[in-house]
Formats: structure tokens, C-alpha cells, sequence
């Protein structure tokens, strides 16, 4: 099936490896994940019954150093999804330059139906299940879907108790007071604006006015609209998965408007004149609901999708009327949309290059914790510049080189780091 992320995967990595020469050893084992571990959890439950729920850690390759993904506690683990994230933080890390190799994996169960008890205990023993198989010179976890710094804590706080010390680098994405690097939370969001500055200097274009749609404004998506309004850019609609508002002046309050679906549970009636937000200020502002769906087909310069994979499809991708796609979420576009995007030459930063800023700062906090390190916030971010500049670059110059699409040129300059080992 062409959304099957795992097909979409190795097609993405099958077309990158036939514009060059790549050893056949090296697409072979990238074809194949390394090592999947399962383990059992069993944990007593608060009222005395024992619940068994299964972990798993797909470790993909560590060609360029130890494993690094997150974790997540889901009740549905589907193991081609989980299977092609592992495979896309190996592309990742390599594209963002950190030296790390890619990994994936978590707990099948719904956290919601836990108490924070039970959680810790299931936390604790999957911790004390992974023991043999993490560690930071061999992987080191990360949050990821319905995991938190609190769960990595658990994780750290067993991890160094069955190793007999405290060690801090064995997860990222941990309180700060705990050994978490400052600027981790705002790491994704920023760097995507960085990924997105940087297409613009390439191709000639001033930011100052140019308008974008975020579908999904969770932790990414609310940090790059306040850094997008910030360099000028102006944002007209945001969505989250009940519904949305499009401002075609502008919404010029995005701090307001966040603020809102906070207090609000959603932002679809968080249209704010001053620090009034409601649905009374609509007209005052001409502005309309929108669907989460309809937020990719607006008239607008930039669209980025922020939210879940397949959100642009073979069945919407004629519908897409910006010419520039920014891709926060994981593999938000289909194989096939994807060709009538490259056909029509809409630039796609993909997800490899444009989400990578977390990871990226992921390296920094592993890194202050091995060398007993604390930087400053402003020096995360003039790292995080630094890198996804760079990494844009390289990115860029190859899909001249190679006359393909940034996203093929984004594997290509994967493939180069992973062929040269370095």
C-alpha cells in the first residue's frame, strides 16, 4: 500500500540510492532494522490485579553513533510505522549531522487509563527490561507520543539505579532541573523556522509578508507560528484536530490565540481583538472557521503540515495551492502527492530536514550531560542555527547537483554522511 510508511520508506531511500553509488552491504542493512527488542511488563495494578502490557525498542542502525528516537506509550503499535520512524531518525541524524544512529519504540497501552502510579511502575520496569539493551553509548531514548521529561526521569532515575550511578545521558527530554538542556521545548518549532528562513534566503525571497497555514499547533506548531510572525511572516489560519480559524489579515495575537485553546481546550473559536478571544470578534477580524482538512487547500504562500502523517494525499494534492510545504509532522505526504508536488515544482522541506532542530538540541542535552556541561539558552540557539543551516546547505546544493527534489537530496546527503562514515 502506498501509505504503508514502511513501503513509503524504502521508496523514498530506493530512489535517493539510484541517483548515486551506494554500497550494496551499507542499502542492505539500511533496508533492515539492526535489532527488535521485545519485552513483557507486567505491573500490579492499584487494585491489587496484574496488568501485562508488552514493550518494544526497534534499534535501526548506528553506523554513526548510538541509537536515538523517542518512546511512546500508544494502545495501537503498528510495527512498519514504528519500523520507518526508526529508519527516518538514522536519515535524520545523519541530514542534521549529530552522531547518532536511529532507533524507535515504547510501551503498547493508553496512558489516559493509568493512574500516574501505575504508569510509574510501568515506566520503571520497561526501564528495567531495556537495561541491557540502552545506555549512552549504545541508545538513548527520547520522548515521543504520549510521553513526557517525567517518564524520562523514571527512565533515568532505573536506569542508574540497576547501573549503580547516576547517569545523566541515558535519555534526553528530561527536566531540566534533572540534567534536560534549556531551549529543547521550543527546538522543533525553531528549527523548522530556521529550515524554512534559510529556503527563502536560497531562492530570493523576502519573508516580510508572506502568508502560512499551520494545520496542528501542539508543542511544533504553536512555537513556529510565534517564531514565523516574529521574522514577518504572516500566519492566516491554525488548526488543531477539532477545527481551526482563518484570518486572511493576519493573526497578529498568536501569543492570545495560543492562550485560548489552552484555557479552551481548542482553538477553533480563538479569534482575539485585544485580549478579548471569542467567536463575536469573527467578523470584526473577516475571518471564518475553518477544518483541519480545508487549512492545506488555502490560498496561501506556505502550508506546513504539523500534525499527523498522510495528511497530503493523492486524493487533496491538487487542491494544494502553496508553493511551499514545510514539513513538521513525520511523513505527511504520500508517495504519490508527492510526485504531483515535484511535477509542479512546489518546494517540499521535508520532514528529515525541517522537524530536525529537536533532535539536533536532543545531541546538545546528551552532549552537556557527558561533558558536564550547562550552555545558556541563546548558545542552544545559536547552535541550532548553525546546524540547520548547514544542514540546509548541503541539502540544497544537492538537489542542484542532482537535479531532484529537496527531499530525494535530503537522502542523498543521508546516504553520503552514512557511505563516508562520517
Amino acid at each position: 500500500m502506498n501509505d504503508n510508511p514502511w513501503t513509503r520508506a524504502m521508496k523514498q531511500l530506493e530512489n535517493a540510492a539510484s541517483k548515486f553509488s551506494v554500497e550494496p552491504l551499507l542499502l542492505a542493512r539500511l533496508k533492515n532494522p539492526d535489532r527488535v527488542i521485545e519485552v513483557s511488563v507486567p505491573i500490579k495494578m492499584d487494585d491489587g490485579s496484574v496488568g501485562m502490557y508488552q514493550g518494544f525498542r526497534v534499534q535501526h542502525n548506528n553506523d554513526r553513533g548510538p541509537y536515538k528516537g523517542g518512546l511512546r506509550y500508544h494502545p495501537h503499535v503498528d510495527m512498519d510505522e514504528v519500523k520507518a520512524l526508526s529508519f527516518w531518525m538514522t536519515m535524520k541524524n545523519a541530514v542534521i549531522d549529530v552522531p547518532f544512529g536511529g532507533g524507535k519504540g515504547g510501551v503498547s497501552v493508553d496512558p489516559k487509563k493509568l493512574s500516574e502510579a501505575e504508569l510509574e511502575r510501568l515506566t520503571r520496569e520497561f526501564a528495567r527490561k531495556l537495561f541491557p539493551f540502552i545506555g549512552p553509548n549504545i541508545d538513548v531514548p527520547a520522548p515521543d507520543v504520549n510521553t513526557n521529561a517525567k517518564i524520562m526521569q523514571w527512565i533515568l532515575e532505573e536506569y542508574s539505579k540497576q547501573k549503580g550511578e547516576e547517569t545523566l545521558a541515558v535519555v534526553t527530554g528530561k527536566p531540566l532541573e534533572r540534567g534536560g538542556s534549556e531551549g529543547r521545548t521550543e527546538a522543533t518549532g525553531l528549527g523548522g523556522c530556521f529550515a524554512l528562513l534559510a529556503l527563502l534566503r536560497a531562492t530570493g525571497r523576502n519573508p516580510k509578508g508572506l502568508t502560512v497555514a499551520i494545520q496542528g499547533i501542539g508543542n511544533v506548531g504553536s512555537y513556529l507560528a510565534q517564531y514565523l510572525h516574529d521574522e514577518g511572516l504572516s500566519v492566516v489560519a491554525l488548526s488543531d484536530s477539532k477545527g481551526g480559524i482563518y484570518v486572511p489579515a493576519g493573526i497578529n495575537n498568536i501569543q492570545d490565540v495560543l492562550t485560548c485553546k489552552e484555557e479552551k481546550g481548542s482553538v477553533e473559536t480563538c479569534y482575539c481583538v485585544g485580549s478579548v478571544c471569542d467567536l463575536n470578534n469573527k467578523e470584526k477580524l473577516g475571518a471564518r472557521d475553518i477544518t483541519p482538512q480545508e487549512i492545506l487547500e488555502l490560498p496561501v504562500d506556505i502550508v506546513v503540515p504539523a500534525a499527523l502523517e498522510n495528511a497530503i494525499t493523492k486524493d487533496n494534492v491538487d487542491k494544494i495551492k502553496a508553493s511551499i510545504i514545510l514539513e513538521m509532522a513525520n511523513g505527511p505526504t504520500t508517495l504519490d502527492a508527492d510526485e504531483v508536488l515535484n511535477k509542479r515544482g512546489v518546494m517540499v522541506i521535508p520532514d528529515i530536514l525541517a522537524n530536525s532542530g529537536g533532535v539536533a538540541v536532543s545531541y546538545f542535552e546528551w552532549y552537556q550531560n557527558m561533558h558536564k556541561e550547562n550552555w545558556d539558552k541563546k548558545d542552544v540557539f545559536d547552535k541550532l542555527r548553525e546546524k540547520m543551516d548547514r544542514a540546509f546547505d548541503e541539502v540544497y546544493k544537492a538537489s542542484k547537483e542532482f537535479g531532484v527534489s529537496l527531499r530525494e537530496a535530503a537522502y542523498i546527503t543521508a546516504l553520503r554522511r552514512l557511505s563516508s562514515g562520517n
